[in-house]
């Protein structure tokens, strides 16, 4: 399976904007499915501010934000099986198979700007996009024992300020 990271847009065929009906039928459509307390709610007519959608042969995870039943925001979570058939894509890269720092500086070559900070949140603004790896799965690590690939990415609609910043030493 192949999901393209689309900026202003969304993921795969969830795109930014829709209900929340409609973004959980396009998950299901490629496989992923909503968790059984947020089906509850959905049937009950409580309208969600979040959707988790679970892929079980890939076992990867979509969290869908909404704001005023309008989707906002999309969290992809890297699969946790290393041969898992799916590439998640950005500008052609595979951004979770791709080592992190490579993939910095490929964005950084191919004229997107990346803001780093200390809290290990890497972000494009203009793109409203933000990479992590700070799950606590065991995923490859590098020689120094940190995450070798990002794990996490983030697509908003919503104004952007960026991650959070370490907190200034007075």
């Amino acid at each position: 399976m192949d999901l393209e990271l689309l900026p202003d847009t969304g993921v795969a065929s969830i795109r930014l904007g829709m209900s929340v009906g409609e973004a959980v039928r396009a998950g299901q459509a490629m496989g992923f499915l909503p968790d059984a307390n947020d089906v509850n709610d959905m049937n009950d007519g409580v309208e969600p501010g979040q959707v988790f959608l679970e892929h079980a042969e890939y076992d990867m995870e979509f969290t869908l934000g909404f704001t005023k039943g309008s989707l906002t925001d999309i969290e992809v979570w890297r699969f946790r099986e290393e041969d898992a058939d799916v590439r998640v894509t950005f500008d052609g890269l595979d951004v979770f198979r791709t080592p992190s720092r490579e993939l910095l500086r490929q964005f950084t070559e191919r004229g997107h700007s990346v803001e780093e900070n200390d809290l290990g949140y890497e972000t494009l603004p203009e793109l409203k996009m933000i990479f992590t790896n700070h799950s606590s799965f065991e995923y490859p690590t590098d020689d120094e024992g940190l995450p070798l690939y990002f794990d996490y990415v983030l697509v908003t609609s919503l104004s952007f300020e960026g991650p959070p910043q370490a907190p200034k030493e007075t």
